[in-house]
């Protein structure tokens, strides 16, 4: 009669040598440390080879690019910090190699390692560019509408001809490479700071990896719950929101324009003609969304300044969206030039001044990718042993705080949100508070209580 461990031990044989059986878990990928492109004794970079898609682990493959920065004080190690960087399309090694992201005490206490998601930097970014002559952010007709498809649909051609993981750069596949990177690290669970975009990778780890969360920071908080009406919406009234503090600022103290708000619909009505050209009027009215991030009220304050008197050198255009990332996380179902006005004016009503938010560039970024997408917004589901921390400011440019507030109320217990009642985007090192309330529950696992706020200085 066959005993309990021999009936385990054929079970076991059977599940690895039959057909459609679920395999053993492979081995972890494989880490090979070593200098950074550009040298840094500090920082140690690293290329982790991982299926560009992952219902297909024994198809084509590309290299993520990895950077350590090893802990300072190594007898006093927590473990490792993953951090998720933000755009979509910033570069998680240029923040480690730059170290100035965080605090003394993470760099002292945790190995801190960050990445190039997908199409990003040195992990398979396309060679493409969008061609000068592309079609205005603004659409004006159908004309305008045609030329943008056709424009954003060549442009991904070229941009799939040089890169592997065009196709699949969604979070959802990005969250398996941090899974992949967490194995690869050894680490037992997850420590992750996610800032902005970031946010959303940080948001779908804990709903896909539930059990391999230590803790997870959502800094800035990203909303992946929201119909395209309503992302444009919230855009719009974040910045507005922002700009009516900077408003507020003038009128107590600032070396601003006299009606500050008066003199800014003049240099838009002067956009709308044209007096800033090659600039276009989307140029002029994307300045407060740059200068309000830190906030650096006093350089909006020149610099409108400056566009009164004519000068152009104040304008920076947006840098652009990584179009295989957010084109396949948010649907963009405008059929039309009709449907596109109706967001425009969506926009227009939620923002007088300041016109459009971050959502009408998206929406231009977008328009013509396949529908439906692969990573559509969704209901938030998580169930953490451990709540994942939220920070978000209250006058967020980006990221406004109604969308940290939606995210946590579908957290629900398994989330905590700390409000800086103050300005910016990305504000963990804004405040001594801010950053005491990030590193104690990183390093301790220590929550703030609810409702905890962390004051903003005088202005």
């Amino acid at each position: 009669m066959a005993t309990s461990r021999s009936i385990a031990l054929s079970a076991m044989v059977v599940t690895l040598l039959t057909p459609g059986i679920a395999q053993a878990r492979p081995p972890a990928p494989a880490l090979d440390w070593g200098d950074c492109a550009k040298p840094d004794p500090a920082v140690q970079c690293a290329d982790l080879r991982l299926p560009v898609d992952r219902s297909k682990p024994d198809g084509a493959t590309f290299e993520l690019a990895v950077a350590r920065r090893p802990a300072r004080v190594p007898a006093e190690r927590v473990g490792t910090l993953i951090f998720g960087p933000g755009g979509p399309g910033d570069s998680g090694v240029s923040r480690v190699l730059a170290g100035n992201r965080f605090s003394d005490e993470q760099l002292d206490r945790f190995d801190i390692v960050s990445f190039d998601p997908r199409t990003v930097g040195a992990s398979d970014a396309p060679t493409c560019a969008p061609e000068p002559d592309r079609p205005p952010v603004i659409l004006r007709d159908q004309a305008d509408f045609d030329a943008t498809v056709a424009h954003n649909r060549a442009f991904w051609e070229r941009c799939r001809a040089s890169s592997a993981v065009f196709d699949h750069a969604d979070t959802k596949n990005t969250v398996y490479d941090l899974e992949a990177l967490r194995r690869a690290l050894g680490e037992p669970a997850l420590t992750f700071h996610g800032s902005s975009y970031g946010t959303l990778l940080g948001q779908q780890y804990a709903e896909r990896f539930p059990g391999r969360v230590r803790a997870i920071v959502l800094e800035s908080v990203f909303d992946h719950g929201l119909d395209l009406s309503t992302f444009v919406r919230t855009q719009a009234i974040a910045l507005q929101d922002s700009f009516d503090e900077f408003v507020a600022w003038c009128d107590r103290t600032g070396p601003c324009p006299q009606d500050v708000r008066a003199t800014w619909a003049e240099v838009l009505a002067r956009a709308d003609r044209g007096d800033y050209a090659p600039y276009t009027a989307f140029d002029v009215a994307a300045l407060p969304l740059g200068t309000l991030q830190k906030p650096d009220w006093p350089a909006l304050a020149g610099a409108i300044t400056g566009l009164v008197a004519g000068r152009t050198d104040v304008l920076r255009p947006l840098p652009p969206l990584a179009a295989g990332v957010v084109c396949a996380d948010f649907p963009v179902p405008v059929r039309d030039f009709q449907a596109y006005r109706k967001l425009l004016r969506v926009a227009r009503l939620a923002g007088p001044d300041i016109r459009y938010g971050a959502g009408l560039l998206a929406i231009s970024t977008c328009l013509g990718w396949p529908q439906p997408v692969a990573n559509p917004p969704h209901r938030l589901r998580v169930h953490t042993e451990t709540p994942l921390l939220l920070l978000n400011a209250r006058h967020d440019p980006r990221t406004g705080h109604e969308w940290a507030a939606h995210v946590a109320a579908r957290l629900g217990r398994h989330g905590r949100l700390v409000t800086y009642e103050g300005w910016g985007h990305g504000v963990y090192r804004t405040t001594d508070c801010t950053t005491a309330v990030v590193d104690r529950y990183l390093i301790d696992l220590a929550l703030p209580p609810h409702g905890h706020t962390c004051p903003a200085p005088l202005r």
